[in-house]
């Protein structure tokens, strides 16, 4: 399966801009989100279920940040609102076989990144 991230980019603080992530097939049951900044580890964001579209958020983003998919495009989607500053990170979009939603080593397929910079 091939990941491909999308919506990433120069933004001001306060924005509202939406990644998207296209599977080249349905061979998955959870698919996520997932972020690194500069210096820090890979930190989990949100996650999908494509079987129940049961969703999970980290504390750090719930409530600004919403994931969504789509089932006849194979996509998932990250509204993410109110943006900071400390957001800015390579958002990634991964996808695995089972329900470990917030084990970044449990995702067997990884999407290439695409780089979120939040301005003040």
């Amino acid at each position: 399966v091939q990941l491909q991230a999308s919506g990433g980019g120069l933004v001001q603080a306060g924005a509202y801009p939406r990644l998207s992530c296209a599977a080249s097939a349905h061979t998955f049951i959870t698919m996520g989100w997932f972020r690194q900044a500069p210096g820090k580890e890979r930190e989990f964001l949100s996650a999908i279920s494509w079987i129940t579209s049961s969703a999970y958020y980290a504390d750090s983003v719930k409530g600004r940040f919403t994931i969504s998919r789509d089932n006849a495009k194979i996509t998932v989607y990250l509204q993410m609102n109110s943006l900071k500053p400390e957001d800015t990170a390579v958002y990634y979009c991964a996808a695995q076989m089972g329900w470990h939603y917030s084990d970044s080593g449990k995702y067997e397929y990884w999407g290439q990144g695409t780089q979120v910079t939040v301005s003040s």
